[in-house]
């Protein structure tokens, strides 16, 4: 089961490589290589595996992540593994790079200048370091199945031409690959050194203080001291590992050098913890094949732990990629493509009129969208700015004596004059057109929006040239409506300016507001109040009322008696006299009510003209107009073709079903088992 667990994870790692690193955001179960540069971490990967292929030289080596997947293939029956000849050509061991899918490396040297190549083409050939990992799948009958992840050794001091933050930056992307609650810590560290302090496992304490899930691998064992050992640490008596520590002897430089075969190190390995006093009663726990055993089992069990959250998680990702992939559909195949324009189109105005009305399947629970904003533009923006409207923001008291007097012409009136109202309430009724104006903008913005919304769903991603062809057709359609509309809603306006209907029910007569002032002097008349505070009274002491101004000094009176032309420019000014003041609160009073029914009006009727010229038509008529346009030539046979990102995705998606699939698959198997 370990090995059938393994192998699954392994056929994961590859299918995520192919697909880009942010295919699928879970991590799966890994176990990740971590020592400094001088640790002997590429020495126990390559007795793992039993080849010479990892790059060798001075100073950092690994500069990017190596994910080395080794996988157990069974010989075929009749042949044992003593058959199987120990060269680099054979048929039954080989390499495989996620990259070049399909290409067989029978030549382990061909595989090290691969990793060498492809760590180039990332980072150059400088010693600069990259986190985007290389893939390695080794198929050999004389491996365990394993996922390692081979990570840049630690450095300390930047050597030659290494970036002065080298340090930083190796710790930063190893801490990527630890700090992962899946991945178990494979931390490797000379045991000629202080291992308590060594880079590897202080590292680890970082991200797993515990050591729940750090191995350790102590290498150069041959190399200690006379008289010294490492079995206090093996006991965990010393650091405390739940999965323990194991010792390893790896080949020096100087056997490298002289080509001494892996198969021959393996031999005097297991030659040295046999005849060593400290480590010959328990041999058979020391050595890299007795490591590369239990981390093949510890590896499977940490597997299977986390078997039922990667199960759903797997099933989460397939069900996520197969409706991708429906959404995508399938490829053209079709001589004429006018059916699919149809449905597309179909299915746009659908989900246009679905999202106005309300009754889209996906309405948002974190804010207003579709056809509410349009409700909240009618009854909150449209609503608040024509009641922010005062009719007496721009017509003060001395405009409405003026425009009395004006009325008046030559004779003074009597009453009231109606001429004057009607002036000024006319002028304050057409500033009702602009607010009007700006809700009919709002609304076309907010309906440009829900169609840029829906366009920029998945499935109308397929075909990118028309989409962009049909957003520009739907936002000219709306800019025709706007044209109706407006005219209809500015019509409104100016008819209520054209004829003020004094005789409306709500309207307060000029009978009616002259008694409410006059009450309202009277009580003010009764009032005690100082002569400062009196307008009536004031305005009765006034000598000259209206032209008062003019004469009130002594050369005006001269001017005066000499009869000179009035000046080019004559204004109303002096103190109102209490006609005058009464005159000017009836007026007031008078274009208030009348205003205020206009308000009404407008805030009733103005939304409703939107939404019946704008609105409505837009979603009555859009599907036939966008037929009409898109169909009125052969264009649109263009316009179907899928883009390079669809067709691309789609093939993505194929292959993460089918690998899902499959994982899903072999999931279950082993579980039933």
């Amino acid at each position: 089961m370990d090995q059938q667990l393994i192998g699954v994870t392994n056929q994961l790692q590859d299918a995520f490589a192919s697909l880009g690193s942010g295919s699928l955001s879970f991590d799966l179960p890994q176990i990740a290589v971590v020592g400094s540069q001088s640790s002997g971490k590429s020495s126990v990967l390559e007795n793992i595996c039993g080849r010479d292929f990892l790059p060798r030289g001075s100073g950092i080596v690994t500069r990017r992540p190596l994910i080395l997947m080794l996988e157990n293939r069974r010989l075929p029956d009749g042949v044992s593994l003593s058959d199987v000849p120990d060269n680099q050509t054979n048929d039954y061991e080989w390499g495989e790079f996620s990259h070049l899918p399909g290409k067989k490396f029978h030549n382990f040297d061909e595989i090290r200048q691969e990793i060498v190549n492809e760590t180039e083409k990332m980072t150059g050939t400088n010693v600069g370091i990259s986190p985007v990992p290389i893939n390695l799948r080794i198929f050999s009958p004389k491996v365990l199945t394993l996922t390692l992840v081979d990570l840049p050794g630690m450095t300390k001091v930047p050597v030659g031409d290494q970036p002065p933050d080298i340090e930083r930056q190796i710790r930063e992307m190893i801490l990527q690959f630890i700090s992962k609650p899946r991945c178990i810590i494979l931390a490797v560290t000379a045991a000629n050194t202080d291992i308590a302090n060594s880079d590897g496992l202080q590292l680890a304490r970082e991200v797993d203080p515990q050591g729940l899930r750090t191995i350790g691998v102590l290498t150069k064992i041959d190399l200690m001291d006379e008289g010294t050992d490492v079995v206090d640490i093996l006991g965990n008596k010393v650091i405390k590992l739940r999965l323990g520590f194991y010792p390893v002897v790896n080949r020096s430089q100087a056997d490298i050098n002289n080509h001494k075969s892996i198969q021959q190190a393996l031999e005097n390995e297991k030659s040295f913890f046999e005849n060593h006093a400290s480590y010959r009663g328990n041999a058979a726990y020391c050595g890299t094949p007795f490591l590369a055993r239990r981390l093949n089992i510890i590896l499977g069990r940490h597997i299977e732990r986390y078997l039922p959250e990667t199960k759903a998680k797997i099933e989460s990702a397939l069900t996520k990629y197969r409706d991708e992939l429906e959404s995508l559909g399938e490829p053209d195949i079709l001589g004429d493509p006018s059916n699919v324009l149809l449905d597309i189109i179909t299915k746009l105005c659908r989900e246009y009129s679905d999202v106005l009305d309300g009754s889209a399947p996906d309405l948002s629970t974190e804010e207003l969208s579709g056809g509410a904003r349009v409700s909240f533009v009618f009854h909150e923006l449209y609503s608040k700015g024509i009641k922010a409207v005062d009719p007496f923001e721009q017509v003060k008291d001395v405009d409405i004596r003026t425009i009395l007097y004006n009325s008046s012409g030559s004779t003074p009136s009597l009453f009231v004059g109606t001429q004057g109202f009607e002036v000024i309430v006319k002028q304050q009724i057409s500033r009702f057109e602009d607010p009007s104006v700006r809700c009919i903008t709002l609304v076309y913005e907010e309906l440009v929006r829900i169609l840029g919304h829906i366009l920029a769903l998945p499935e109308y991603k397929r075909y990118p040239r028309l989409r962009d062809q049909i957003n520009q057709e739907c936002v000219q359609f709306l800019q025709e409506l706007v044209i109706p509309t407006k005219k209809l809603v500015t019509d409104m306006i100016r008819m209520e300016a054209a004829y003020i209907n004094t005789g409306h029910p709500d309207f307060i007569d000029g009978h009616q507001a002259m008694d409410i002032i006059g009450q309202k002097y009277k009580k003010d008349a009764n009032k005690p109040s100082s002569p400062s505070t009196n307008a009536p009274t004031q305005a009765a002491s006034a000598k000259d009322g209206f032209f008062g101004s003019f004469f009130s000094s002594k050369s005006n009176k001269k001017k005066m008696a000499a009869m000179e032309a009035p000046p080019a420019v004559l204004k109303a000014s002096g103190t109102l006299s209490e006609r005058e003041l009464m005159e000017t609160d009836v007026i007031k009073l008078l274009i208030q009510s009348y205003f205020n029914i206009v308000k009404r009006t407008a805030s009733d009727m103005v939304p409703k003209a939107v939404m019946l010229n704008l609105v409505e038509k837009s979603k009555q008529e859009l599907q036939n107009e966008l037929l009409k346009r898109l169909f009125s030539t052969q264009a649109y046979r263009d316009l179907m073709q899928e883009s390079d990102y669809v067709v691309a995705r789609r093939d993505e998606c194929k292959k993460m079903v089918e690998t899902l699939q499959n994982a899903s698959e072999v999931i279950a198997s082993v579980q039933t088992q």
